[in-house]
């Protein structure tokens, strides 16, 4: 078992590690210019980064359930937030006052976990039908599809769920459908059971943190230099950067990389920036994966098949193509879960909801019209300056490059601040340590 952890633990850490090798083998920046950037985001204190809007960082109760989590997000126009513990929010300890980091890549885990074990209780309900027990029935389904986390109690959480639809659920008992069957006949009986029925209704943030944990929470102090950030959200695969003040609670701010994004938009102008700025793509090796790299899908797939493949490639978005040809058509990300869960009215058939379907319709709702239908797209021989503006002033995560319309590389936010910097020797050891190296391997 041990060995087991250390071996996930050192792919882990191997990953990011390629990852850099990878950006900093293709950049054609000279190198006395890549040192002297690492220098100066060296010599630059957290504490100098822009503050949050409004000041103060947006965090979310441990016991809030997540559908108020998600209305939160929604609301406030984030992708994720700090948990808090309410059993040590007066605490002076970090590791004591915050359980984790909530975000939409978690959400989507329990969602599709909680469509196949709930796919599972029709079939229980149909089985029980012909004699057998829901218990029994859920327990075989649940290893049929796989489930994990809080299901892994399986015959006691789809015999709960069982309950819970067996008086709701029209499904044709008569059949004996298995369970990829019987999902198909779920369309509202699903919110119903996640939205209004226990056990699922009561699932709180903690859980999901606890049970789905994508983004470790690592903080950095007021007085840790911007290259710590920069790496944690580079090389070390981070969405976002809590920073603490010794001696304090509360939150002092919290940087994202899209924050970060913005700030380097906000740095045009400065002989350093427009000198790396006005260089093509090709000059900082983007995009850092071949087109037979890129993960896609097509627009008459359905919208859950989009979500696995997001969860299952762990990335936060694909372009959405059309034919044999790849012609992109539009983008959906993970963030778009939240107009299922908020909208449920809309989706009833859900499980049949292709993802040009799914696009259309949140397009009828006058919500993000720009970022659902409009794919954010350059082409190779693109400048670095022109991506950023694009990824900064169209608060987009990913932006395609496209040759005649076809998908031929991703550039990412990571990838963009990883374009400005390179590691220095023993700096993960002497500035991390070992707890952050153990929190990155969880």
């Amino acid at each position: 078992m041990a060995q087991a952890q250390q071996t996930r633990e050192s792919s882990a850490l191997s990953s990011c590690e390629a990852y850099f090798e990878k950006v900093n083998s293709r950049k054609k920046l000279p190198q006395p210019l890549q040192e002297t950037l690492t220098t100066a985001f060296a010599r630059i204190p957290v504490s100098s980064f822009p503050q949050v809007p409004a000041g103060k960082v947006i965090e979310i109760q441990a016991d809030t359930t997540v559908a108020d989590a998600v209305k939160v997000l929604s609301e406030c126009n984030i992708l994720s937030a700090p948990v808090i513990n309410p059993d040590a929010a007066t605490s002076m300890n970090w590791r004591e006052r915050y359980l984790g980091i909530i975000d939409y890549s978690a959400i989507v885990l329990w969602v599709l976990e909680t469509a196949e074990v709930a796919a599972v209780a029709l079939s229980a309900s149909t089985a029980t039908a012909v004699g057998l027990g829901a218990g029994a029935v859920g327990a075989l389904g649940a290893l049929a599809v796989g489930v994990t986390g809080p299901a892994a109690v399986a015959g006691l959480t789809v015999a709960a769920v069982g309950a819970a639809v067996a008086g709701g659920v029209a499904a044709d008992q008569a059949s004996g459908g298995d369970a990829p069957a019987a999902a198909d006949n779920l369309g509202k009986e699903f919110y119903k059971v996640i939205l209004q029925e226990e056990p699922f209704k009561s699932t709180t943030v903690k859980s999901i943190v606890k049970s789905y944990r994508w983004a470790p929470f690592i903080p950095v102090a007021t007085d840790s230099s911007m290259l710590s950030v920069l790496l944690l959200l580079s090389k070390y695969r981070l969405r976002n950067v809590p920073v603490i003040e010794p001696g304090n609670p509360e939150l002092q701010n919290y940087i994202t990389q899209s924050a970060v994004v913005g700030g380097l938009e906000g740095c045009k102008g400065r002989d350093w920036f427009d000198c790396i700025a006005a260089r093509p793509i090709s000059d900082m090796g983007l995009p850092f994966m071949s087109s037979n790299e890129v993960i896609s899908i097509q627009n008459d797939d359905l919208v859950l098949e989009a979500f696995k493949r997001m969860r299952d490639n762990h990335v936060g978005g694909l372009p959405v193509v059309e034919g044999p040809s790849k012609k992109i058509v539009g983008n959906v990300s993970i963030r778009d879960i939240r107009h299922l869960l908020l909208k449920p009215e809309l989706f009833s058939n859900f499980r049949q909801l292709t993802v040009e379907d799914f696009i259309s319709t949140v397009v009828s709702t006058g919500q993000e019209i720009g970022r659902v239908t409009t794919p954010i797209t350059c082409k190779v021989d693109s400048t670095l300056g022109s991506v950023i503006q694009s990824l900064a002033t169209k608060r987009v995560h990913r932006i395609y490059i496209v040759d005649e319309n076809e998908v031929t590389g991703v550039i990412t936010l990571r990838d963009v601040i990883s374009c400005f910097i390179f590691e220095p020797p023993n700096f993960f050891d002497n500035y991390f340590g070992f707890s952050v190296k153990e929190m990155l391997n969880k």
